[in-house]
C-alpha cells in the first residue's frame, strides 16, 4: 500500500488537473454585503446570510448577553446537561413560524438530516428522493440502510412511477426534497409532492435551508404558494437567513419526542453554545416582525434576472450554468477584478458538465450594484 502522504498528493494533482481542487481563501465579511479579500473590498454575491442578520446589532447583543449569563459553551450533549434554558424558547419560536406542534434543534443542518432520516426509516423501508437534494439528504438516506430510489429533478411523474412500482414492498416510505434547491434556486413542487405522499401513504420531508426567512413572508417554501403545503417534516437551518448556526426539525409533538430519543447526532453531540441559540431567537423575532425585510432578497434576485434577460428568479439564488470548470473559474476571477465576489460552483457539488456561477442575493444589495453586475455578466461572460 502506498504511503498516506503520497496518496493524498497524487489525489490533489489529479483534482488540480481537472480544476476541481478546493482552496480556502481568507475572507473578511462585513454586515453591509461586502467582503475583503487580499486587502480588496468586494461586493459579495456569494453569501447565504440573506437578511444580513449575522451582524445585526440586535442579534449581536443577544449573543453577548447570553455569554455573560450562561458562558461560552453548552458543556455537554442536550440529554445530559447541555439543554440550557434558551433552547425551549428557540424551539417554540421555530414551531410557531412553521405552524407545527414542536421543534428540535441540532448542531447543524447536516447533522439534523443525518439524525432525522435514520431515526424514522430503516433497512426494510423506502426512500424516494429528488436527484438534486442536498448531499446530506442522500448521505443520511444511505446511513439509514433504507432502499433509496432517486427521481429526476422535480419530476412528479417519475416519483409517482417509482412509488407505484416499489411502495407495496416496504412497510414505510419517505419522500425527500429540498424546498429551495441550493445550486439551482428553483422550488420543489410541494403541493404535488404532498398529494403524492398521501396517495402512497408516505412521509414527506423538506430541507428548507434556503427558504426559511426569505419565502412565504419568512416562513419558508412550505408557505410560498400562498397556501400552506402539507409537509409533516419541515427541516431547515439557522445558518442562512437566520444568520446564526444550527439545524432544526419542525413536526408534531410525537415525532419530535421520538427524534429527541433516537437521533444519534443529537444524543452524541454537544449542544449549541448559548450565544448561538440566543442570536437565533433574536433573528427570528426580526423575521416575524419585519415582513418587508424578508421580501427584499427575492426582489433583488428578480431585479437581476430582469436586467440579465433570463427567466425570473424563484428564490434568492440565481445560477448561470457555464458547463466547464475552468471556464467557470475564469468567469469568477473576471468578476472579482470588477469588484464582485461570485462563487464558481464545480463538481461534485453540481453534476459533471454543469459548473456554474452562483449568485446569492441579500437584503443589503443595492439595485445600482445589481444592474452593473448584470451588465458586466452580459458583456464579459455571456458574450465572451
Amino acid at each position: 500500500m502506498q504511503p498516506l502522504d503520497q496518496f493524498a498528493a497524487e489525489k490533489l494533482l489529479q483534482l488540480e488537473s481537472q480544476n476541481l481542487r478546493r482552496i480556502l481563501v481568507e475572507t473578511h465579511r462585513s454586515t453591509n454585503g461586502t467582503a475583503k479579500r487580499s486587502g480588496r473590498e468586494l461586493i459579495s454575491f456569494a453569501c447565504n446570510d440573506y437578511l444580513n442578520l449575522s451582524g445585526d446589532s440586535r442579534v449581536v447583543r443577544a449573543a453577548q448577553k447570553a455569554i455573560e449569563q450562561y458562558g461560552v459553551g453548552a458543556g455537554a450533549s442536550r440529554p445530559v446537561t447541555g439543554n440550557h434554558p434558551l433552547y425551549q424558547n428557540l424551539e417554540k419560536r421555530l414551531a410557531r413560524l412553521k405552524s407545527t406542534e414542536d421543534a428540535c434543534v441540532f448542531g447543524s443542518g447536516y447533522l439534523a438530516n443525518l439524525g432525522i432520516i435514520p431515526s424514522l426509516v430503516g433497512a426494510k423501508d423506502l426512500i424516494v428522493a429528488d436527484e438534486l437534494s442536498h448531499a446530506c439528504i442522500l448521505a443520511a438516506s444511505k446511513l439509514s440502510s433504507a432502499h433509496l430510489e432517486v427521481f429526476r429533478h422535480n419530476d412528479i411523474h417519475h416519483a409517482a412511477e417509482i412509488l407505484n412500482e416499489r411502495r407495496a414492498q416496504h412497510p414505510h416510505a419517505m419522500i425527500l426534497t429540498d424546498g429551495v434547491f441550493s445550486m439551482d434556486g428553483d422550488l420543489a413542487p410541494l403541493n404535488e409532492l404532498s398529494a403524492l405522499a398521501k396517495d402512497y401513504e408516505s412521509w414527506l420531508m423538506t430541507d428548507d435551508a434556503h427558504g426559511v426567512g426569505v419565502l412565504g413572508a419568512g416562513r419558508g417554501s412550505t408557505f410560498s404558494s400562498g397556501v400552506q403545503a402539507e409537509v409533516p417534516l419541515q427541516m431547515g437551518t439557522l445558518s442562512k437567513a437566520i444568520g446564526s448556526y444550527g439545524g432544526y426539525l419542525c413536526a408534531s409533538t410525537s415525532v419530535i419526542n421520538l427524534i429527541r430519543t433516537r437521533a444519534r447526532t443529537l444524543i452524541y453531540s454537544t449542544g449549541l453554545p448559548p450565544a448561538i441559540v440566543a442570536a437565533s431567537i433574536a433573528a427570528l423575532e426580526i423575521i416575524e416582525t419585519h415582513p418587508e425585510l424578508t421580501a427584499r432578497p427575492l426582489e433583488n434576485a428578480k431585479l437581476f434576472t430582469q436586467f440579465l434577460g433570463v427567466p425570473e428568479a424563484e428564490s434568492c439564488i440565481v445560477p448561470l450554468v457555464l458547463g466547464d470548470p475552468e471556464q467557470t473559474l475564469r468567469a469568477s476571477e473576471s468578476l472579482e477584478k470588477e469588484g464582485y465576489l461570485v462563487t464558481a460552483i464545480r463538481p461534485p457539488t453540481v453534476p459533471t458538465g454543469t459548473a456554474r456561477l452562483r449568485f446569492a442575493f441579500t437584503a443589503a444589495h443595492d439595485p445600482k450594484d445589481i444592474r452593473r453586475l448584470a451588465e458586466i455578466v452580459k458583456q464579459k461572460i455571456l458574450k465572451g
